[in-house]
């Protein structure tokens, strides 16, 4: 081995060894003296949000993927912009489609009135998440705990990092595995899309010019988002079933019903076909590793001990 690379090997190694110190300073537990009643005041609020709009389970879910995706799991997301920070919330990625931010918030204050200081809002993105899949029939799972939120975000990491709705199979599969998850991992996650909506720019190019997709199902998509204009119109990724965490979301896309491009990749004569099909035959095992995919994504990028802070309030850096 050379030099160089016996020094890459042993950064590497020193890496792995910090984030697996990380990863032990996490607990379901961590909060089970120091502020025992945070669970509850969490999902009481995410409950509530839920059932005033449905389509925030989703959403919710989705926030703590994009948080995860840029610096690790830090509710980065949540920062508002100043004259040091570059809010992630206007990332082409997030910019008019991610939502939840309030319900963050909302969590944040029923936990401060309790436990001042305690319980960081990383904690409560990645509770958020795991509340909203249980709520309306997905897995439920424990959830590790003891992150803390960043001092910092970044724009421009978030226009790199998360995944695009035009990507291809190979690129997907790249950036999941550069943040420790597997190809099964990205099909697993993808699986909540049944529970989204897509604005039509989104799936514009495919419903009017992609050859894999079913006919009637273009058609009928076409309706609501004409060639020009109507850029902002929602439609359900999943037709079938869109209000409930169940597997149509694969049948769907054996049946080129899939309306993202990025969605119809994991079906399309690849390397993941055998995932999607196993998926949709067998609800439980999706759910199964869906949960599983979760608890591996709450583990990226962490802050614990004494780096970072705990906000006082999730949009702003304390003072």
């Amino acid at each position: 081995m050379t030099a160089k690379a016996g020094a890459a090997a042993s950064f590497m190694f020193m890496l792995f060894l910090l984030n697996t110190a990380s990863q032990a300073q996490l607990s379901p537990a961590f909060y089970d003296s120091s502020c025992p009643n945070a669970l509850s005041a969490i999902r009481t609020a995410i409950r509530s949000a839920i059932a005033r709009d449905r389509r925030m389970a989703a959403s919710l879910i989705r926030l703590h993927f994009h948080d995860c995706f840029v610096q690790g799991c830090d509710a980065s997301i949540l920062l508002h912009e100043t004259s040091s920070i570059q809010s992630e919330k206007t990332a082409l990625g997030n910019l008019n489609s991610a939502r939840g931010y309030n319900v963050i918030d909302k969590a944040k204050n029923e936990v401060e009135k309790i436990c001042p200081g305690v319980v960081s809002c990383a904690d409560i993105i990645a509770v958020a998440a795991r509340d909203a899949s249980a709520y309306v029939g997905g897995p439920s799972y424990a959830v590790k705990l003891g992150r803390r939120d960043s001092t910092t975000a970044s724009r421009t990491l978030a226009n790199a990092e998360l995944p695009a709705f035009f990507e291809s199979l190979e690129s997907l599969i790249s950036r999941f595995q550069k943040k420790g998850l597997t190809a099964r991992d990205m099909v697993a996650l993808s699986g909540s899309h049944t529970l989204g909506q897509a604005q039509c720019f989104t799936f514009r190019e495919r419903i009017y010019n992609h050859s894999n997709i079913d006919a009637g199902f273009a058609s009928t998509r076409r309706r609501r988002c004409p060639r020009v204009g109507s850029d902002a119109t929602l439609a359900p990724l999943d037709l079938v079933t869109p209000n409930s965490f169940d597997n149509n979301y694969f049948k769907n896309l054996m049946q080129n019903k899939g309306l993202l491009q990025s969605d119809q990749v994991l079906f399309n004569g690849g390397s993941t076909d055998s995932i999607v099909s196993e998926y949709s035959r067998d609800r439980a095992r999706f759910k199964s590793d869906f949960g599983s995919a979760m608890i591996k994504m709450g583990d990226i990028g962490l802050l614990t001990g004494s780096s970072g802070q705990i906000r006082r309030i999730c949009s702003a850096v304390n003072n």
